[in-house]
């Protein structure tokens, strides 16, 4: 076996690739220049140019659905700021958090902690008062003197796991600091996230927003051929390539990250297959196999109660309608085994809505006459993926 892998690899390194760059197609990356977004840069450089003058500026919140250029712009805007703060040697630090992102920012400890060692402080991840945390990165900032810019980027995850105290607290902080200011940039994809917020957290935040656009297929159109132009050899690409990838992105709301991911995915199924060029069939066999992954990372991030109520449905799998009842039955039988307290049969029908929201299932609701209504529930989901969600269901509840 060791063997023929060793064959295996030398040959790929011999073989030559259909990529001159394939980074350039991956969501991390940022580009030189970012077409189609000038005016939301030019937005977002006006608010944050005042700490260049070492004034505090104001908060902001960029909204938008997946995939419209929020994280990119920010990034840019910020490379841009710290270039010139380098450069002029001004008192500037600007620091990226993901917030989806578990063990850095799932908690105020783990958060407060990350920002206190990107300047440099020594913290446990686990075992200080929270409060002394914020001690540490407050005086962190006090003896570095500046204007420190924090963006948290899917703030709203960060609010929904560890509440909205701790956006209060770092817009208070400004209050303490003596010859330093903290600015918040949240990004967010829920345009409504600040409204469920406390009163009291809205108004200490008084922040400026910018809504970013969904693309549309010929803006797509352009940054893909931007990006295709460094991430592919001349000539690889076949006609049409570039249009079905735009066509399909524009599809799901615009997403220029999907589209990216699509054309990146092509490029690699066309490779393994040794082939010369990336035809629009590679797409369609790109959106399959992406489809695929984001039906199984759907399935295994759902909650355990989620879980059973998918694992019971796809024990009627064989058939054409499924009913609430049937499934309910089955439901609390997986509950018993997997240790989890039953839910009453109206909170699984909920779940089973949730489910459909999804897309994982398709539920329709229909009259039964005098014996009330009941969910019809059906499997849109290709046949060949059922064993793959059974497994990864299997798996993470320990059945």
């Amino acid at each position: 076996m060791e063997k023929s892998l060793k064959g295996f690899f030398e040959t790929f390194l011999k073989k030559d690739s259909l990529f001159s760059e394939r980074a350039v197609l991956q969501s991390q990356y940022t580009p030189e220049e970012i077409i189609h977004r000038e005016n939301e840069v030019k937005q977002l450089a006006n608010i944050l140019a005042p700490c260049l003058r070492v004034e505090k500026p104001s908060n902001v919140f960029i909204y938008g659905k997946t995939g419209t250029g929020k994280t990119l712009t920010a990034k840019y805007v910020s490379n841009q700021m710290m270039e010139l703060a380098k450069t002029n040697n001004l008192p500037v630090k600007i620091i990226y958090i993901n917030c989806k992102l578990s063990k850095v920012a799932d908690t105020e400890y783990r958060l407060v902690a990350q920002l206190a060692r990107e300047l440099g402080k020594e913290i446990p991840p686990t075992g200080l008062p929270t409060e002394e945390v914020y001690k540490i990165f407050n005086h962190a900032i006090t003896t570095q003197k500046m204007q420190f810019i924090l963006v948290l980027d899917e703030i709203d995850q960060l609010v929904k796991k560890a509440g909205d105290e701790i956006i209060y607290n770092l817009t208070r902080m400004n209050a303490e600091l003596k010859n330093s200011q903290v600015t918040l940039v949240g990004i967010s994809n829920d345009l409504m996230f600040t409204d469920t917020m406390d009163p009291r957290v809205k108004s200490s935040l008084s922040e400026e927003e910018i809504v970013f656009p969904p693309y549309n297929a010929l803006q797509l159109q352009d940054i893909l051929k931007k990006r295709a132009s460094f991430a592919f050899k001349q000539g690889v690409l076949s006609d049409g390539v570039i249009g079905k990838c735009a066509a399909y992105a524009a599809r799901e709301h615009g997403d220029a990250r999907r589209a990216l991911e699509l054309l990146r995915v092509a490029g690699e199924i066309a490779e393994r297959a040794n082939n010369k060029t990336i035809n629009i069939e590679h797409i369609d066999e790109a959106e399959e196999k992406i489809e695929k992954d984001r039906i199984i990372d759907i399935v295994k991030t759902q909650p355990k109660q989620q879980q059973a109520t998918l694992y019971a449905i796809l024990y009627f799998k064989k058939r054409e309608a499924i009913f609430t009842g049937e499934i309910y039955d089955v439901y609390k039988q997986i509950c018993e085994k997997v240790g989890l307290r039953p839910l009453t049969q109206r909170r699984v029908s909920d779940i089973i809505g949730e489910l459909d929201m999804l897309g994982i299932i398709t539920a329709k609701v229909i009259s039964k006459g005098r014996f009330g209504r009941t969910r019809e529930i059906s499997l849109p989901i290709p046949e060949t993926l059922i064993p793959k969600i059974v497994s990864a269901l299997e798996q993470s509840m320990g059945l």
